[in-house]
């Protein structure tokens, strides 16, 4: 193989590898739903909501309890997470990244 093609083959890998990682982890991710955010109000499957505290998808027909923020309604999957959220929600309102940080490891089952 001569240094031409070695080039050439070199630069598509780092450029196929680039685009796998912005479809997997990037603006492609957000496309396909596979990045997953904290907050308010994101749409979940089969129109459920996230709960802003933990993250669980909430049906909002069904939800453990609700808040109202500021003009936005939001649906939590338990008192628990109200509470939390009621108690700062200033930090559950903020950015995404935030949220997810602050939720510190409360899982459902």
């Amino acid at each position: 193989m001569d240094a031409e093609s070695l080039k050439s083959l070199t630069w598509l890998i780092v450029w196929g590898g680039f685009f796998y990682f912005m479809m997997r982890y990037g603006c492609g991710a957000h496309m396909i739903g596979g990045h997953k955010h904290g907050g308010h109000g994101d749409a979940a499957p089969g129109g459920y909501v996230k709960d802003p505290v933990c993250g669980m998808a909430v049906d909002p027909k069904n939800a453990g309890a609700t808040a109202v923020h500021g003009s936005t309604t939001y649906y939590f999957c338990s008192v628990s997470c109200r509470d939390k959220f009621e108690q700062t929600p200033a930090q559950y309102t903020g950015s995404s990244t935030q949220a997810g940080q602050q939720h510190g490891g409360h899982h459902h089952g």
